[in-house]
């Protein structure tokens, strides 16, 4: 009789890794699910883990996790896209994300039994400058090494996942290279921006964006581990959408700031409690990013939904003016109104260092 996979998913705690745990767990042809994460499930994601055995370790732990319970495949999600300054700011999260995964691969190394890798990456790892192709394919590196500190850490990530095939060729590691998620139920620094009544632009900019439906994201991540499919992919809808459709679709207010003042322009999200930006989606805002995603069509046989679809699912979500009430409205206008006059008369204050 062949035995039923044993899956470790890493980042339960989040809601990408407690949805992919949970569908893996309600497939029948999926073994045991052992969700690894140091934090605690948040209460939405009982049900979805109820048949998850969950873990309360971090990755650092997962060599003797791996191994006891002879895991089949191993599905790294543990990767998070900006800094918590609450809970240790950017060098918390680059101990996470690079020295995490490289802890992991290491006990994946040495995991006899194990036949199945998946890495979450992002379509980050390509950074956004004036010098990026139209198209970005799999093969295509990065004209200029990203500013964003997400940006750099993908591309560590991806260099530890590539020394790992070498040292492990029997074992079939897929990297996802995700654009953006949204939908419906996505809830990240993008969906932030894009709810806010009125959205800061860069002046004389309108970079094509491409986004993935996060619930495509989990159907291509629920593949990667039932399926074979070695290589990287970029995962994204077809398609693109200027910034500017994307603000009109959804019914907001664009506000062109010049470019040395977006940082001042979007510090108006702080007060009104909706977001922070780094150095990553600052430069997606000016230079834009559009992927091939040929290969995961051919080889996947999968499509996902547009870019326009896609962001649709989360306008219907989000309909116009239901993020802030007038009071925090008018913060948030007179916020953006001081920083651009500020520009204007040569002070403007902040940078985007800041906002790392």
């Amino acid at each position: 009789m062949v035995r039923s996979p044993t899956v470790v998913v890493t980042g339960t705690s989040r809601f990408i890794g407690a949805r992919v745990a949970g569908r893996l767990a309600a497939d029948p042809g999926v073994g045991r699910v052992i969700g690894l994460d140091p934090a605690p499930p948040v209460r939405d994601f009982a049900d979805l883990l109820r048949d998850v055995d969950q873990v309360r370790a971090d990755v650092g732990a997962a060599g003797g996790i791996i191994a006891d319970l002879d895991a089949h495949a191993v599905v790294h999600l543990a990767v998070v896209s900006g800094p918590d300054q609450q809970h240790g700011g950017r060098a918390a999260m680059k101990e996470q994300n690079v020295i995490g995964t490289m802890q992991l691969l290491a006990a994946c190394q040495q995991a006899s039994g194990l036949r199945k890798l998946v890495v979450r990456s992002s379509t980050a790892a390509y950074g956004a400058s004036f010098r990026d192709p139209a198209v970005f394919t799999e093969e295509t590196e990065p004209r200029e090494v990203p500013r964003g500190g997400f940006a750099r850490d993908i591309l560590d990530i991806e260099s530890y996942v590539r020394g790992f095939r070498r040292r492990r060729p029997d074992v079939t590691a897929t990297v996802l290279r995700f654009a953006p998620f949204i939908g419906a139920t996505a809830e990240t620094s993008l969906t932030r921006y894009f709810a806010q009544p009125v959205v800061p632009t860069i002046f004389g900019r309108d970079p094509r964006l491409q986004f993935v439906h996060v619930d495509d994201a989990l159907e291509v991540l629920h593949r990667a581990v039932v399926e074979d499919h070695p290589g990287t992919f970029n995962v994204a809808g077809p398609g693109v959408l200027t910034l500017s459709q994307a603000i009109r679709r959804a019914g907001r207010v664009a506000v062109p700031v010049l470019e040395p003042g977006l940082a001042t322009a979007v510090g108006f999200t702080r007060s009104v409690g909706v977001g922070r930006y780094g150095f990553d989606q600052i430069d997606l805002f000016v230079h834009g990013r559009v992927v091939d995603t040929s290969r995961l069509i051919r080889e996947f046989g999968f499509t996902p939904r547009s870019t326009a679809e896609a962001f649709d699912d989360f306008r219907r979500a989000h309909p116009a003016g239901a993020m802030l009430d007038a009071d925090r409205l008018a913060v948030a206008e007179q916020a953006v109104l001081d920083g651009i006059r500020r520009i204007r008369r040569g002070r403007g204050a902040g940078t985007a260092q800041e906002l790392m």
